[in-house]
Order: C-alpha cells, then sequence, then structure tokens
C-alpha cells in the first residue's frame, strides 16, 4: 500500500474510487465501506484511495473539548487500512484553514486534481466543506461536470450493524472489551515501548514488562486486570494485565499499565510489544497485605489459564 502523510501538496495520477472519513479504529461499520470499494476495484480496475485525517477534525474544531480518545494511532490506523486491501492511504494534515474550504472548491481541488476521484463512496450523512454544508446532494450535483460517479453507503446497510466509535470507546472505558472486540472485528490493543519500572512485580514472583504510557491521545482500558494476548518480536504469547496505581505497594496515585507474559523470560526494555485485550478478569483494589495480593494473583492467573483452553 502506498501511504501519502503529513503533506497537503500531492497528487494521485492514476483514476481512482476513493473513500472519505476519520476511519477511527478501522471497525466493521467502516470495513463494509472498504469492502465496497474492492468490489468497485474488482469491476472497474481502478485503485482504491482512503483520504484520512491527522489529527481528528474534533481535535481541531472543538480545541476545548479535551476528552476524546482514539481507538487507532496514526500508524495504527495505515496498518488496518492496509490489511483491508486498500491501494492508498492519504493522511492529510486537518487545519482550520482546510476546515473552510468552501464545499465547491473542496471538490474541484481536493476530489478531483489531488485525489483523481473517478468513483466516490461515501458513508451515510457525510458532511464536508465550510460549517459542513457540503453532503451528497452537493456531490451528485457536480459529478456530471467532473465526470466521477458517487455512492452512499445507506443509514440501514450501516446501522444494521450498530457500530460506531464512540460505541466502541465506551466498552472499553467499561471494560468490555469482548464486546469492542466484536464491533471492530479485532482485538482492541495497545502497542507502547517496555519501559523500567519498580521491579515489584519479581519480588511478587510474577515479573511484569511496564508500557510506556506516553501513548498520546490513544485510549487506555478502563483500570483493573484483564487476560491478554502480547506479541513481542513478531511471536504471540498469553499473559494477565493490570491497569492501575498498584494501590497495595505504591502510592504516588500514577496509573501504570503492567504485563506478565507467560512462560517468557526474556530481556525487553526498549522493546515495543503489542497487547490485546481478550477478557476483563477484576476491578484493581487495594489489599491489606502482600501474601492477600499475591494469592490474588495467583486466582487471576489461575482464570487465565483457563481461559487459554477456550480461546485456543
Amino acid at each position: 500500500m502506498l501511504t501519502i502523510q503529513n503533506t497537503a501538496h500531492f497528487r494521485i495520477e492514476a483514476p481512482s474510487i476513493v473513500t472519505i472519513g476519520t476511519f477511527d479504529g478501522v471497525h466493521q461499520g467502516h470495513q463494509k465501506i472498504l469492502k465496497r470499494l474492492g468490489e468497485l476495484r474488482a469491476k472497474s480496475g481502478l485503485q482504491t484511495v482512503v483520504f484520512t485525517f491527522d489529527p481528528h477534525p474534533r481535535k481541531v474544531l472543538f480545541p476545548h473539548q479535551t476528552d476524546l480518545k482514539l481507538l487507532s494511532t496514526t500508524d495504527e490506523k495505515v496498518q488496518l487500512l492496509e490489511s483491508c486491501g486498500v491501494d492508498v492511504t492519504v493522511v492529510f494534515p486537518f487545519t482550520t484553514g482546510f476546515a473552510g474550504i468552501d464545499a465547491g472548491n473542496y471538490i474541484k481541488d481536493i476530489l478531483v486534481k489531488q485525489l483523481h476521484v473517478k468513483q466516490l463512496v461515501i458513508g451515510y450523512d457525510h458532511k464536508f466543506g465550510l460549517n459542513r454544508s457540503g453532503d451528497i446532494h452537493t456531490l451528485k450535483k457536480y459529478a456530471s461536470q467532473y465526470n466521477y460517479v458517487v455512492e452512499e453507503i445507506s443509514a440501514h446497510d450501516v446501522d444494521d450493524l450498530s457500530v460506531s466509535s464512540s460505541r466502541i470507546r465506551k466498552a472499553l472505558e467499561a471494560g468490555r472489551v469482548e464486546e469492542a472486540a466484536s464491533l471492530l472485528g479485532y482485538s482492541y490493543s495497545i502497542n507502547s515501548k517496555v519501559v523500567r519500572g519498580k521491579q515489584m512485580g519479581r519480588t511478587l514472583g510474577y515479573p511484569t514488562a511496564n508500557l510506556n504510557m506516553s501513548i498520546g491521545d490513544k485510549l487506555i482500558p478502563r483500570q483493573g486486570v484483564y487476560f491478554v494476548r502480547v506479541t513481542v518480536a513478531g511471536k504471540k504469547y498469553y499473559g494477565m494485565m493490570n491497569i492501575g496505581t498498584n494501590p497495595t505497594t505504591d502510592q504516588d496515585n500514577k496509573v501504570k499499565c503492567e504485563v506478565n507474559i507467560f512462560d517468557f523470560d526474556q530481556e525487553i526494555y526498549g522493546t515495543e510489544i503489542k497487547v490485546e485485550f481478550l477478557r476483563w478478569i477484576r476491578e484493581e483494589k487495594k489489599f491489606p497485605a502482600l501474601n492477600e495480593l499475591v494469592s490474588a494473583i495467583d486466582n487471576d492467573k489461575e482464570e487465565c489459564l483457563k481461559l487459554i483452553m477456550v480461546t485456543g
């Protein structure tokens, strides 16, 4: 897949089938649109292009709203789009200037001149241009002038899936990672480098890999203990992760992500790993004594090991 990123100045030379959107998480609703692009490519032979944005438009249009957390980083989104068979992904810099482009000029200068659109597939209620004045009717109005066709994925088709990025965020914030996975079409994950912690886990008999929490606007699921799958250097392992403040042993009240990887004893400081959330186990709690904490962790691992038998 060709990726065009961090530039407003580009031109796609080959005629294209284009879709537009934020595509946060590339969930099942997005995948339905991408599948339609693939069907049209098979018929026409045109390349497929996804026109998406960085930063997320809400970050620019509503800067006072600081609570938006994303399901995917830009790099993760690009990888997900590639896995869906997209030929070209354009990650366009979203600015107030871009948001202020007149809808007609947006079609002429962006869709036609830069993206070389011949077929356009959009989700229902798609809006664009100054004050979000452009819509499906605007696109159809200019279609004959600029020699492209436009297709809208109907509300019925999308609503049948009952999928939205906001619904997935709410599920993750509540710890319902299995529900999130069913809506995404894959298990939600975090990619981060392993950093040095206090190594308290070693003294408890459960050494952990501590993740760097500086992962931008990426959403961290609800605090608690999870059954997870961990990818290290391309190899997959199972494990259990705690997201929380470690109230039994720590007093700093800082949220940490620590994963105990089963049957694993390698030194991986500085290595980026992927952690997929498979099942919520329990809430984090403060125990009166360390032996009670260890007993609870023993029970957590036992439950996770049983889940491995089910997961396969």
